[in-house]
């Protein structure tokens, strides 16, 4: 019933999109594969390696037959080995080599973790920039399907952590394309942390190469009573939540960070200097994430602006659910966001 209610969202507002121009409107994993097809075309040395990214499905379609135009040496299935494999990974972009390796789940990180930390992370700190780690790690937040425990984990708090190791959440088709180039084209890691409902949406995406900063978020929707600060698929229906509480005289101005790490402080505390209001909603979980971190930021630089108490909307501090009716109950959405919204500003 979940899956079925969540199929219906292909759609992302017109006007979140920095190009419309174009009047291309194209599905959100074919954003991501279009980025992944034009970077390997223009540099041979960008390969892809994960588990079934050569499968029929390809990923979820972002990798989708590339492995027919790029040959099995540039696009590759993978054993399930993640520690060994991201050591493999490092290697090669230590060579110079341009590699992006693709997780079905973030669950799958935490098997590699002493190599994105210990070694990924810290190559060129170490050897003062004299060498990189030019190196793309992609992963999937899942809902909807009964993913459960192992295999629904929201872990960029634990990321954004970690020194040196870039992190990346896109919330809309165009940005997806974008900031995949820009990943590709760093010099050190880039972690992208997608989300499973993003793959529903259509959005309006250029077919020429563009990049999106990594580093620069984005005011999706203006307003002076309340500042929404959300995270990846968040962004719409904190859109959507302030569509709703608009129509009861109060206006949400919409937050979409697109990188955490670095993270757009400005542009959070501009807004919330005008609001004196702040929500934070994320798709992981309240303690130690990413809206602890960015609600301490403003406590610390922007306490005087605030007029209330600080809102976090997140996953409660338990193990994710597989019934779809209890994930209902467990993931934060559009209603959760309303709620504060009307909340904080009486």
């Amino acid at each position: 019933m979940l899956w079925s209610k969540t199929k219906q969202i292909l759609r992302e507002p017109a006007f979140l999109h920095e190009d419309k121009a174009c009047g291309r409107v194209i599905h959100y994993h074919e954003a991501v594969r279009e980025a992944l097809q034009q970077a390997m075309r223009q540099n041979r040395r960008v390969f892809i390696m994960g588990q079934g990214v050569d499968d029929p499905d390809g990923m979820f379609g972002a990798t989708k037959d590339l492995h027919l135009e790029f040959g099995r040496e540039r696009v590759f299935d993978t054993p399930l080995s993640e520690n060994a494999l991201t050591g493999v990974s490092i290697g090669a972009a230590l060579a110079g080599m341009r590699p992006i390796y693709f997780h079905n789940r973030p669950d799958f990180l935490l098997l590699a973790m002493d190599q994105l930390v210990n070694h990924a992370a810290k190559w060129s700190y170490m050897f003062g920039g004299a060498k990189n780690v030019p190196l793309v790690v992609w992963a999937c937040i899942g809902r909807g399907w009964g993913g459960a425990a192992q295999h629904s984990q929201a872990l960029q708090g634990l990321f954004m952590h970690v020194p040196g190791l870039k992190l990346v959440m896109p919330a809309t088709c165009y940005d997806a394309k974008g900031l995949m180039l820009s990943a590709i084209a760093d010099q050190n890691p880039v972690l992208i942390i997608d989300h499973r409902l993003n793959f529903n949406n259509k959005g309006f995406v250029p077919p020429e190469g563009y990049t999106v900063p990594i580093g620069k978020g984005v005011i999706r929707r203006k307003g002076s009573d309340v500042t929404v600060v959300a995270v990846s698929h968040l962004v719409i229906e904190a859109i959507e939540a302030a569509q709703e509480a608009a129509a009861q005289g109060i206006e949400a101005e919409v937050i979409d960070p697109r990188t955490f790490k670095p993270l757009d402080e400005n542009i959070i505390l501009k807004s919330v200097a005008k609001t004196g209001r702040l929500i934070i909603a994320d798709c992981g979980w309240k303690t130690g994430g990413i809206t602890a971190e960015i609600g301490a930021m403003v406590a610390e630089k922007g306490f005087a602006y605030l007029k209330a108490p600080v809102k976090r909307i997140a996953c409660p501090d338990l193990p994710t659910p597989a019934a779809s009716s209890l994930e209902e109950a467990y993931y934060a959405g559009k209603k959760d966001i309303e709620k504060a919204i009307l909340e904080i500003a009486r």
